[in-house]
């Protein structure tokens, strides 16, 4: 079991990394930029990888309707972004990322992605149903 939580973490925290890759390139086109810079920071891949303890979650939950799914999905999305933006912040002294816009909240989650999320939230269950069926890692 645990070997099976450590290649998990690995497969979410590279997952993770690259649709955020994927995200922020699409934002470097969308504000002209066609070379496309996509970026992140090292700290993703680990805050990523545990999504391997949702696991736990989604079966909790997986007989739930899915808009609900979803909005627990932003709720639990957002407490990890904010806790462990502000841990990182404590430990490094600086913003592992810093949202400015208006719907921000001390620059550590944004309300603006909450539809994000819930997409994101959505495609962990797919992907955590994907590896339970087929029995990787």
């Amino acid at each position: 079991r645990q070997d099976t939580m450590l290649k998990r973490f690995f497969f979410y925290g590279l997952a993770g990394w690259g649709v955020e890759m994927v995200w922020t390139g699409a934002g470097s086109l969308l504000n002209g930029d066609l070379t496309l810079p996509g970026q992140s920071n090292l700290w993703m891949f680990f805050i990523y990888g545990c999504a391997v303890f949702l696991e736990p979650l989604h079966h909790a939950i997986s007989q739930w309707n899915w808009f609900l799914r979803g909005l627990l999905w932003v709720l639990v999305i957002w407490s990890i972004e904010y806790a462990s933006g502000f841990l990182l912040y404590k430990l490094l002294g600086a913003y592992p990322w810093y949202y400015s816009d208006s719907l921000a909240l001390n620059g550590l989650i944004t309300f603006s992605y909450a539809p994000a999320w819930f997409v994101a939230g959505l495609i962990f269950e797919r992907l955590h149903r994907t590896l339970d069926n087929y029995g990787i890692a």
